[in-house]
């Protein structure tokens, strides 16, 4: 949600873990899981291999998980380095100096001094974004500051706090009023009590100890240890797992596998107090992201189905409705709860389609081929019977690429879909073929240092016979000399 509520847990997401997928950057497990990842300031950092045309680089790297500009946050170390004890006693003391000015508990207690004042004392700094005690004015006199700040507007602190807006890092972007009170009355019509929310940046001076934890979601990181761990599996486990939500609306530029391990994280917390006669339930989940990631999302998530809803942001430029929006928003909702149970509004323009048992948006048309609403981005698409499948309606047949496509894309450009196999339903990351790629990738590359190896001992052997004959030349000039002055 845009701000935390009552019953309500903000679990704060640090940044966007770069959108290297588009750079040709992919995330891969490490090659021992029993040796900890380096630390950067937000955390265990994320190893990634360069990948060009589905081949991978042989050497892999460890990079930030939060940031995708070296200018935010600049570690990089390759897997196979070994630092030396002054490099990481370096880099520790660096990590330190990142850390937030004040910690959990200071900003709890600062929280309880601030609420106990009147309201003529309470104040909030809106240039340094920070609640203020009657000590801190003196700091603040030439700044903007807000008085008079209730209870009420305490509890929403998306409303005293300006969105960042660095892209590349934490920028954040607010539910549009309409998108957050339709979630709000969904999540009270499901009969959820507690929601976790992760991905509120920047609550932590607003909330409880045992109602907000500083969390990275990329590498599934508490910064407060394990007391901030047990608070968020305590608010998980809280009536044996029932009457909870997890709500999450990750930075789009975030890497689908890194979130997906942690949410799996997340879901397996929930399980371990579930029954053997409950092992068959899910921790219910509402994922917020763009449409075009769904084929990703339910790789990692087979039982997830994306809503018709259009999720709209207030201050994005494009994920919302006016001038200077999009006319359709392209953000969804990806959820394990059966679509059946939740009801769109219709007079937002959605229906029910009794063949889908689903609300769907006005123009998503039910194709008779397809049997299914086939629409993802709110328009009416058509039905390709060379390609047998609906496709968006800007669309037309490529006789050369033997596929549906914008018409004026190149045909002889990259493709969607896995470089290993060719299919268009998968990345290589998940391909079933990928561990016998790896192994040819592999073959072929001993094969070429071999090669390497062998022209490298030639151009040695080379030198050395030039070598040997250049002294014995030398030789047969000196002697010649010797002769001709005698």
């Amino acid at each position: 949600m845009a701000a935390p509520r009552d019953g309500f847990e903000a679990v704060e997401a640090e940044g966007s873990a770069g959108c290297r997928g588009s750079s040709g950057m992919e995330v891969v497990l490490p090659s021992d899981p029993a040796v900890p990842a380096p630390l950067c300031p937000h955390g265990p950092t994320l190893l990634f291999v360069k990948v060009t045309q589905g081949k991978e680089e042989t050497r892999r790297f460890y990079a930030c998980s939060a940031c995708r500009d070296r200018k935010d946050c600049n570690f990089f170390q390759w897997e196979d380095e070994k630092l030396s004890g002054a490099r990481l006693a370096a880099r520790e003391a660096h990590n330190r100096r990142c850390q937030p000015p004040l910690s959990r508990r200071q900003c709890v207690e600062r929280y309880l001094k601030f609420i106990e004042l009147p309201l003529t004392q309470r104040k909030f700094c809106q240039r340094c974004q920070q609640l203020l005690l009657p000590d801190d004015w003196g700091q603040h006199s030439e700044h903007q500051v807000l008085g008079d700040v209730s209870i009420t507007q305490l509890r929403r602190p998306s409303q005293l706090l300006y969105p960042l807006e660095n892209k590349k890092t934490n920028a954040q972007y607010l539910f549009a009023d309409r998108s957050c009170q339709f979630l709000v009355d969904l999540l009270s019509t499901l009969g959820f009590r507690r929601v976790l929310c992760v991905g509120t940046p920047r609550y932590s001076q607003f909330y409880m100890e045992d109602s907000f934890c500083h969390y990275n979601m990329f590498n599934h990181h508490f910064f407060d240890g394990k007391t901030a761990l047990e608070v968020c599996r305590a608010f998980l486990q809280e009536d044996k797992g029932e009457g909870i939500i997890m709500v999450t609306d990750p930075p789009f530029g975030g890497l689908v596998e890194p979130l997906a391990i942690t949410f799996r994280k997340l879901i397996a917390m929930w399980k371990e107090v579930q029954s053997q006669d409950d092992s068959h339930k899910e921790l219910p989940i509402f994922w917020i992201f763009p449409y075009f990631f769904e084929s990703r999302i339910c790789q990692f998530f087979p039982s997830f189905r994306m809503l018709d809803y259009q999720v709209d942001y207030d201050n994005h430029a494009l994920y919302k409705h006016g001038k200077t929006g999009r006319k359709q928003s392209p953000v969804r909702i990806f959820t394990n709860i059966p679509p059946n149970k939740i009801i769109l509004p219709t007079e937002e323009g959605y229906r029910f389609c009794s063949l889908c048992q689903r609300y769907v948006s006005l123009e998503n048309q039910h194709c008779e081929h397809c049997n299914s609403c086939t629409s993802k981005d709110g328009r009416k698409w058509n039905h390709c019977f060379l390609c047998k499948k609906c496709v968006k309606p800007s669309w037309i047949h490529c006789s050369i690429c033997n596929h549906c496509a914008v018409p004026d894309h190149s045909c002889e450009g990259p493709k969607d879909g896995c470089f290993i196999c060719g299919e268009l339903d998968h990345k290589r990351s998940t391909c079933p073929n990928i561990a016998t790629s790896k192994r040819a990738n592999k073959a072929v590359g001993k094969q070429k240092q071999r090669k390497s190896n062998k022209m490298k001992m030639e151009t040695t052997k080379g030198q050395s016979m030039n070598h040997t004959s250049a002294t014995r030349r030398k030789k047969r000039r000196e002697r010649a000399h010797q002769y001709l002055g005698s």
